[in-house]
C-alpha cells in the first residue's frame, strides 16, 4: 500500500455477554470450525490491506483472555483491548477513546459477524473517504408488513426500498467521535431514549447533518445471536472454505 494512504482502524465490538446463546461460554469464544468466533473476525481485518490498526472491546474482566488469544494468534495490528459498557453504544464510545490518534477512518464491526469478507471490508474502505459515512447492508427479501397495536397488518412496505443493515459501519473518525460526543452531552443535559440507538449510523443521522450511504454487504455476513445462528455459520464457513480449495 502507498505510504501516504489514509489510516484506517477497525473497532471490533466483542463486549456482549451473549445471554441469548444460553451457553456457559461467551459466544465470541465459542468454537467455530476449530477456532473461536472472534478469531475469525479479527483475522479478516488483520489480513486486510486497508486496515492499519485494530481496537477490540471486551466484557468487564475479559481483557486478559482476549490478549492471550491475540498474542498466541500472532495478530500484529491489535493496538488496544478495552472494556465495554453496559450498552453497545457505551462500548463503542469506550472503544473510540482508545483509537490511535492518526486514525482518519474507522470501521465499526460486530465481533460475532465472523464471516465478513474482504470484498465488503474493501467496499467500506473505498466509499468512506467519499461519503464520510457508509454502512454494509443487503436488500430485504421477505415481505415486510407494518402491524397496528392489536397485531393486525396495517400495510405492506415496499421492499425495494428496504435494506437489512449489517456491519462494518464506516465513518470519518472525526465525524463519528463528534457524533458520540454530542450524544453523551445530550444524555447528560436532557436525557435520551437510548433504547432507540440500534446502530452507529443512527447516531450520525441524529447528531450530524451527514447522510449515511448504504453499500452492498453480503448475505453470509450473519450475526451470531442464538444457537441456530452458530449452526448456520458453521455450514457457511465450511462451504466457503471448501470453495476456496477448488
Amino acid at each position: 500500500m502507498l505510504a501516504d494512504k489514509p489510516k484506517y482502524t477497525a473497532l471490533i465490538m466483542a463486549a456482549g455477554l451473549g445471554t441469548r446463546m444460553h451457553a456457559a461460554e461467551k459466544k465470541q469464544f465459542m468454537d467455530l470450525n476449530g477456532k473461536p468466533v472472534i478469531w475469525h473476525t479479527i483475522r479478516a481485518f488483520e489480513e486486510n490491506g486497508y486496515i492499519d490498526n485494530i481496537v477490540i472491546t471486551v466484557p468487564k474482566g475479559g481483557a486478559e483472555e482476549m490478549l492471550k488469544l491475540c498474542v498466541s494468534s500472532g495478530f500484529r495490528k491489535v493496538r488496544s483491548i478495552t472494556e465495554g459498557g453496559d450498552e453497545r453504544f457505551r462500548s463503542v464510545y469506550n472503544g473510540l477513546r482508545s483509537v490511535p490518534e492518526d486514525t482518519e477512518y474507522i470501521l465499526i464491526h460486530d465481533g460475532v459477524r465472523p464471516l465478513i469478507t474482504r470484498e465488503v471490508i474493501d467496499r467500506c474502505c473505498k466509499y468512506v473517504p467519499i461519503t464520510m459515512a457508509c454502512v454494509a447492508a443487503v436488500p430485504v427479501t421477505d415481505t415486510i408488513k407494518r402491524a397496528d397495536p392489536s397485531g393486525f397488518a396495517r400495510e405492506t412496505l415496499d421492499r425495494s426500498q428496504l435494506w437489512s443493515i449489517q456491519t462494518p459501519q464506516a465513518f470519518s473518525f472525526t465525524l463519528i467521535k463528534k457524533a458520540y460526543d454530542s450524544l453523551y452531552k445530550t444524555i447528560e443535559e436532557y436525557g435520551a431514549d437510548t433504547g432507540k440507538i440500534t446502530d452507529d449510523a443512527v447516531i450520525v443521522e441524529n447528531m450530524t447533518d451527514t447522510r449515511v450511504r448504504i453499500i452492498r454487504g453480503d448475505y453470509s455476513n450473519i450475526k451470531i445471536t442464538n444457537p441456530g445462528d452458530m449452526a448456520v455459520a458453521r455450514a457457511l464457513m465450511a462451504a466457503r472454505d471448501g470453495n476456496s480449495d477448488t
